[in-house]
């Protein structure tokens, strides 16, 4: 969004599926929701020649940790949170309806509580004071509003007391605004901080009161019971990011040098041993099934790395052993450390052939082609299969017979294997199946089969598919 006095860059993440903002004006700029690592913004702001006069947040996030810490100590910028926040740093707690003049913009603090309390949407104003823009982080999404049970001091509240909370906010603050308001989410498709987010990253207000369900309610009953209905649990390291946000963290570049340690393979295998740290392995699943170390995990950063190492590690303290190509060690590092795995004890030297070179075992990942997987489904007297996407992908359409699986879930079918047959493991295009072979491999589960390219190859073969009334186990 761009005229001659003043613009807006979305610096959207797709890994996390979050967008910040840099915003300028004259010779002076404001960042809002920063990712952990500071560059991107200062490098912007000396492009531009121009100073970064505040660090705004929308709340205290839950899926990544802010960089407005370190980005305020490299720039001198307050951070500011709109009202009730309570961070234990130095931070200014705007009043709502307080602005903040950028060049000659505003910002204007609209307190929006619902998704958390502290929850605030900034709206731009131009310089004739014409309602332009907000910056709605989780209370307003496209498609979809924030969920109301990840709040962490929520106190005696509900779900559905916040779900309330929220169309108040939304009704009182967001909707009265006009039309052709341009809405920046702080989320698009994929994050877990909503449902039903469109893979668009950037609407106008009036029509997503067309197309969003939430607005479109007709009472606050009615958006309370849209609003809680199916929600998913929310990952485990969620909490753990909130305190991190509000207590403060390591600056990145400590981080960085910290956990650059190149450890040769029987290093490696020592701190491994001694430490009892996870081997995270985030190279790709055509390179991971051709060999790996046992009992590591892929999650490769191909995909969406962050977002699957929070909800699948879960302990954010657990120490971590990285296996990467070489020449990606600093941005896995980076990755974890936006969704706060600080735990870092170092990576492997040379990359997975530098083991193979020591002589040490690797283990394999039995992978067929959907081509081969016909095949074998054809000859097979006794089998299983298990779909690892979401609940609402596998209702869509699946291999007729598939036990629904979530790979989200994995954690509590894996440990309840039945049958002694093996079982087909495949998803939507082969990451999510990969990362649960190797959680399959690394819990002595190895009578399975993962299929290359998932469903998205199976079903242009001649398989039979269904797509309705099929089971759906989470256990």
């Amino acid at each position: 969004m761009k005229t001659e006095n003043w613009e807006v860059e979305q610096i959207y993440t797709g890994c996390l599926a979050q967008g910040s903002y840099y915003i300028r004006c004259g010779n002076e700029a404001a960042v809002i929701d920063p990712l952990r690592e500071p560059d991107p913004y200062i490098e912007r702001s000396r492009r531009d020649g121009v100073t970064i006069k505040f660090i705004f947040e929308t709340h205290f996030h839950a899926d990544f940790v802010s960089g407005h810490l370190e980005l305020s100590k490299l720039t001198g910028a307050p951070v500011v949170f709109g009202p009730g926040a309570d961070p234990e740093f130095d931070a200014h707690i705007a009043e709502d309806g307080e602005e903040f003049k950028i060049g000659n913009i505003t910002l204007k603090a609209l307190h929006t509580p619902g998704h958390t309390l502290e929850s605030t949407t900034w709206l731009l104003l131009d310089e004739n004071g014409k309602e332009k823009a907000i910056f709605t982080g989780d209370t307003l999404f496209l498609g979809d509003v924030g969920r109301p049970d990840l709040a962490q001091d929520s106190g005696d509240l509900s779900m559905e007391d916040l779900a309330g909370m929220l169309f108040d906010s939304l009704s009182k603050k967001i909707i009265p605004l006009p039309d052709e308001v341009v809405v920046f989410p702080g989320h698009g498709a994929g994050s877990a901080c909503g449902k039903n987010m469109m893979k668009e990253t950037v609407d106008t207000l009036g029509n997503q009161k067309k197309v969003n369900y939430a607005l479109k309610a007709q009472s606050r009953e009615q958006f309370i019971k849209e609003v809680i209905k199916g929600l998913a649990p929310p990952p485990a390291y969620f909490p753990e990011n909130v305190s991190l946000n509000r207590k403060g963290y390591i600056d990145l570049n400590k981080l960085v040098k910290r956990s650059f340690r190149a450890l040769s393979p029987a290093e490696f295998t020592k701190v491994a041993s001694d430490q009892m740290a996870v081997v995270l392995d985030t190279r790709t699943p055509d390179d991971f099934h051709k060999g790996f170390i046992p009992c590591s995990i892929n999650i490769g950063l191909n995909g969406q790395f962050a977002p699957w190492v929070g909800a699948l590690l879960e302990e954010v303290h657990k120490p971590l052993l990285i296996v990467c190509d070489p020449g990606k060690e600093k941005e896995t590092i980076i990755r974890l450390a936006r969704v706060g795995f600080d735990q870092i004890l170092g990576f492997l030297k040379g990359g997975i052939e530098n083991w193979k070179l020591s002589g040490r075992s690797v283990d394999y990942i039995h992978r067929v082609s959907p081509e081969e997987f016909k095949t074998e489904l054809e000859s097979a007297e006794d089998y299983e299969l298990w779909d690892v996407r979401r609940p609402d992908e596998f209702e869509k359409g699946r291999v007729k017979g598939s036990l629904n699986k979530p790979l989200e879930y994995i954690g509590e079918w894996a440990c309840r294997r039945t049958n002694g047959v093996t079982a087909f493991v495949y998803c939507a295009g082969g990451y999510r199946s990969m990362i649960a072979a190797s959680i399959l491999k690394a819990r002595g589960i190895h009578n399975f089969v993962e299929v290359a390219g998932g469903y998205s190859r199976i079903k242009k073969l001649d398989i039979e598919l269904e797509a309705t009334d099929a089971l759906v186990q989470n256990d």
